[in-house]
């Protein structure tokens, strides 16, 4: 299980859209654009190389702030405080399922991705104003509770967990990385209508004794992820204090 990628390639041509990026802290903060890319359906490995080239544009000045919005196929990563216990089903049960294993450099112990799951990837520039990655963590929470509010859901943050949450379980997983220079990556999966029996394949984040849930749960269907992709934009945009965005 290793990190590593190719040039991208599975998925359609992404999406763009771009707009003026304002920091929330305050009038002193700089405008910056924020380019939103719907990339579609990514193979894990591709999304890795995706978040890798544009990180050093990013460091190099050659790009804005920028969100990926995209699926993977069923992937399960480990992050860097993973508990290899945390893996439950054996090399061949994953094999029938079709199920692929990363180890990666985010943050956070072992999650699931898969189809009808949205994966948001923002590469920001956190420098000046924001360089405090507990706040970030909690930008990120507040971006998905927005969002989920948009279709009816109440969700909300659990004292001392990472994610997103409402009375059935856990909806929403967040692992992020910053490297060097304040530049982030990762980010966060929304469960909008994945396979959650694919889940029991994991302890989830390390947590055992909590429930996985999803949007299509918690509303007896799922509304399209174009819709839940649209509502996270205007979540971000609303949340990191940006304009135009979505």
């Amino acid at each position: 299980m290793t990190e590593g990628g190719n040039r991208p390639s599975e998925g359609p041509s992404p999406a763009r859209e771009a707009g003026p990026f304002a920091r929330a802290s305050g009038a002193e903060a700089p405008n910056r654009p924020l380019e939103v890319i719907r990339a579609g359906r990514v193979a894990y490995r591709d999304g890795l190389a995706l978040q890798a080239a544009r990180i050093e544009a990013r460091r190099a000045g050659r790009v804005p702030d920028t969100l990926y919005l995209l699926e993977h196929p069923d992937v399960i990563t480990f992050g860097t405080g993973s508990d290899p216990s945390h893996l439950l089903a054996s090399e061949r049960e994953l094999q029938t399922l079709g199920i692929e294993v990363f180890e990666t450099g985010r943050g956070g112990d072992v999650t699931y991705h898969g189809p009808g799951q949205l994966v948001g990837y923002p590469i920001l520039d956190l420098k000046p104003d924001r360089k405090d990655l507990h706040r970030y963590l909690r930008d990120l929470e507040g971006v998905l509770i927005r969002a989920l509010a948009t279709f009816g859901i109440a969700a909300s943050r659990e004292p001392g967990l990472t994610g997103v949450w409402t009375a059935s379980g856990k909806i929403a997983a967040i692992g992020v990385r910053v490297s060097s220079g304040w530049i982030t990556s990762h980010g966060f999966a929304l469960n909008v209508r994945p396979d959650l029996g694919r889940f029991g394949t994991i302890v989830p984040c390390g947590i055992a004794d909590r429930a996985v849930t999803s949007m299509a749960r918690e509303l007896g269907g799922a509304p399209p992820m174009d819709e839940v992709e649209a509502a996270v934009v205007e979540a971000f945009a609303a949340e990191f204090g940006a304009r135009g965005a979505g």
